[in-house]
């Protein structure tokens, strides 16, 4: 079942996230408002076809997998680098919460207001809807968040994390993090996470935290070119 990490986004969305799918046995991508990830399910070329169909004109997605994938006609590389999946190595065991609030589509413009000034990769209006996000404030002001992403048998993508400039250095996204991957093997799911291979900084963290590197992962943006 590990071997499903290696695309996460196509088993997402054909099995625990399959009401947020768009596109066909082939390919698919999350609904526009939720997210600009999309897969294939392997890399023959009907399948990269109907990836770029998917593309809208003038629009792009984002691919996530542990192979790169090959050219595809008819599209461009808008962006490429390399990030690393990391999987805890044991269950998190229950975190303090206090002073961590469920978040909620009543927050949403929040959110998404804190995710387009700290960029802790794509967040878009209805990304919240993808699971259970969690966040902290002060004085009203949400500083800090970090939530579920991408959900596929046994695992779940703890995602979304970030704070307020103000505000970083305090530790709060560790204890967001804490919390949700908690939550996730509470639930007896083990969480999984992202990053881009050059921030060691935060390798080291997740590291100390309890996850451990699985695999390196390619991240393209690709554009539709015609």
């Amino acid at each position: 079942m590990i071997a499903s990490l290696d695309r996460p986004i196509w088993h997402a969305l054909t099995t625990r996230q399959l009401p947020f799918a768009e596109g066909e046995d082939r390919a698919k991508r999350y609904l526009v408002p939720v997210s600009p990830f999309g897969a294939a399910v392997d890399d023959s070329d009907k399948s990269l076809e109907a990836l770029r169909n998917l593309i809208p004109e003038g629009g792009s997605t984002v691919l996530l997998q542990a192979i790169n994938c090959p050219t595809i006609p008819g599209t461009e590389v808008a962006m490429a680098a390399e990030g690393v999946q990391m999987v805890a190595s044991e269950p998190f065991p229950f975190a303090d919460e206090e002073g961590i609030l469920n978040l909620a589509s009543v927050d949403a413009a929040e959110m998404l207001a804190l995710a387009a000034l700290t960029k802790p990769g794509p967040f878009l209006p209805r990304t919240h809807e993808l699971g259970q996000f969690m966040g902290i404030r002060d004085g009203g002001v949400l500083v800090a968040m970090a939530g579920e992403r991408m959900k596929i048998p046994g695992f779940t993508e703890v995602s979304g994390v970030c704070t307020h400039p103000d505000y970083q250095g305090r530790g709060l996204g560790r204890r967001l993090v804490q919390a949700i991957a908690a939550r996730v093997s509470a639930r007896g799911e083990t969480p999984f996470l992202h990053t881009f291979a050059n921030n060691v900084g935060a390798i080291r963290l997740y590291e100390k935290m309890g996850f451990e590197l699985r695999s390196k992962m390619f991240i393209t943006v690709l554009r539709r070119s015609g």
